[in-house]
């Protein structure tokens, strides 16, 4: 299936799990791949291929390595590996969302796919993957971005910059959480992007950061398409964020966790009607005050706030019980779980 076609001659396709971008000329590529990553002028072919086996089963490698892996996906699409650069994952192509971003006779188009609930991270998260072995391939943001000018390398490699900072711009956005710490996540570990760039353009651009207009496009077109891509892969959408237990869930607080605190603080009501009540709280009086003070949280653990200022914001967002000893950052928000949810509950039986 033909999804795109561009006026130099390059096509996207879709067929056999992947996308596949088929380039009509001389293309100057930047590819995070293993497979002919880096800058490179001899590229005819970028794909991105969903490697989920399906039936809740992950995605495996099916080489020794990564590169190898991707060598194998190539050939079985009918692409010369020795001109291919590609990306796997495990979201589904019939999810990726395209968006195009233009001014005058410029234009950028962002083609991602794209999860971020299996294995979404915040840089700097702890790691253990340290020496080679098989690469997770779930959870990835996957980022083409076509652009059609003549980009020199190192504009090109400031292209590669900018499409990251607006990914992650996109997920803050959506305040997406980090998996392995209570932070907001600035991507997948897996993810992977891909810049292609015309040398046939009859026109080169100097540079891609956010003072040009370059910069400009490739952020929008990022930030937009990494949303959509988002959404119909994960539903994770503006909607679904307003709501408790979507804030609560990078803290590892949830239904079942509250659950456990009501029946500690002596409620009698069985957990099903726990649990309506529950869902009812969540988009109530009690969500805006907790949003508030999730975001003191979030500054005091950045170091622009200090701790007698958070205590002041508790207390002037109503919040009269002792703050916990200690740092743990789970337990205080625990703590104003149990006054503002929690008790309220038991004392409505």
């Amino acid at each position: 299936m033909e999804l795109m076609r561009w006026e130099n001659g390059d096509v996207l396709h879709r067929y056999q799990k992947a996308l596949v971008l088929v380039l009509g000329g001389a293309r100057r590529t930047v590819s995070t791949s293993p497979l002919h990553g880096g800058v490179r002028e001899d590229m005819r072919y970028v794909f991105n291929y969903d490697a989920n086996p399906g039936a809740g089963m992950a995605a495996k490698l099916e080489a020794p390595t990564y590169e190898e892996h991707l060598m194998l996906l190539a050939t079985r699409l009918g692409l010369d590996p020795a001109v291919t650069t590609g990306l796997s994952t495990a979201a589904n192509m019939q999810n990726v969302a395209l968006a195009t971003e233009s001014y005058e006779a410029l234009h950028v188009t962002a083609i991602i796919t794209g999860g971020i609930e299996v294995n979404g991270g915040r840089v700097g998260d702890p790691a253990t993957w340290h020496v080679p072995r098989e690469k997770p391939l779930q959870g990835t943001i996957n980022t083409l971005v076509h652009i059609d000018a003549d980009l020199p390398a190192g504009v090109l490699t400031r292209a590669l910059v900018t499409a990251t900072e607006a990914k992650t711009a996109a997920l803050q956005e959506l305040m997406a959480n980090s998996n392995y710490s209570y932070g907001i996540a600035t991507g997948s570990g897996t993810d992977g992007t891909v810049i292609i760039s015309d040398m046939t353009a009859p026109y080169r651009l100097t540079d891609a950061g956010k003072h040009s207009k370059l910069g400009e496009l490739i952020g929008r077109a990022v930030m937009r398409a990494t949303k959509a891509a988002l959404a119909k892969q994960s539903g994770l959408t503006p909607e679904r964020m307003h709501a408790l237990g979507e804030r609560l869930r990078r803290y590892r607080i949830t239904a079942d966790t509250l659950w456990e605190e009501y029946r500690t603080a002596g409620g009698t009501a069985e957990k099903y009607d726990f649990i309506a009540a529950w869902e009812r709280a969540e988009h109530g009086e009690a969500f805006v005050p907790t949003v508030l003070w999730i975001h003191t949280l979030d500054e005091w653990q950045w170091g622009l706030l200090a701790v007698d200022d958070v205590r002041a914001a508790w207390a002037e967002l109503g919040m009269t019980a002792e703050l916990p000893q200690g740092d743990d950052v789970r337990e205080w928000l625990l703590t104003w779980c149990r006054e503002r949810i929690v008790r309220p509950l038991v004392a409505g039986e």
